[in-house]
């Protein structure tokens, strides 16, 4: 445990020292997560506050229709009955407008939200704000929040293959208490 702490503060550390000193570091474990209200595929404004009393996998991921975010996407949609049994909601959050979360939703067969941030205040607010060749998008992180709205696990720079499971593992862990 003190370990994986070590190593998600050293990664912290070293995320804020590559976005600058007025980037916001990502929330830790055990403060309250930020809300935000962004714009989903189905419509209207999603908030975190929408899903209070759920377990909450937020994650964070650069664009659509591109390799590594595709196959996050297809890894949560393929373990998305088992989520909603740990009585757990997907939300995918990128700079992308609703009408590319669109395309992607129907094109991936994708059956969770993906909310729109194309200012990039939720992805701030989370420390998941970056630059690639000049253009500002999300950094792939993921929130685990529990229902009482609190952070219960971060994971920063994740690799989309095998990402899905390891959640689950952390989610039933986290359950039992």
């Amino acid at each position: 445990m003190k370990k994986r702490f070590l190593g998600v503060l050293l990664s912290v550390i070293a995320l804020s020292g590559l976005l600058g000193a007025d980037t916001p570091t990502p929330p830790a474990v055990g403060q309250t997560a930020p809300d935000f209200s962004l714009p989903s595929v189905e419509g209207g404004l999603v908030s975190l506050k929408d899903y209070k009393g759920k377990w909450v996998v937020l994650y964070f991921y650069p664009k659509d229709f591109t390799s590594g975010c595709t196959l996050e996407a297809h890894n949560f949609e393929r373990d998305l009955t088992q989520y909603q049994s740990q009585n757990a909601v997907i939300l995918g959050v990128s700079a992308d407008t609703v009408q590319s979360h669109k395309d992607f939703c129907a094109k991936e067969g994708l059956n969770f939200k993906l909310l729109a941030d194309p200012d990039l205040k939720a992805i701030t607010k989370y420390g998941s704000a970056i630059e690639n060749n000049g253009v500002k998008m999300a950094a792939r992180n993921t929130f685990l929040i529990d229902p009482e709205g609190k952070i219960a696990r971060v994971y920063l720079r994740v690799s989309p293959a095998g990402h899905s499971e390891q959640v689950l593992k952390d989610l039933a862990v986290l359950k039992k208490g």
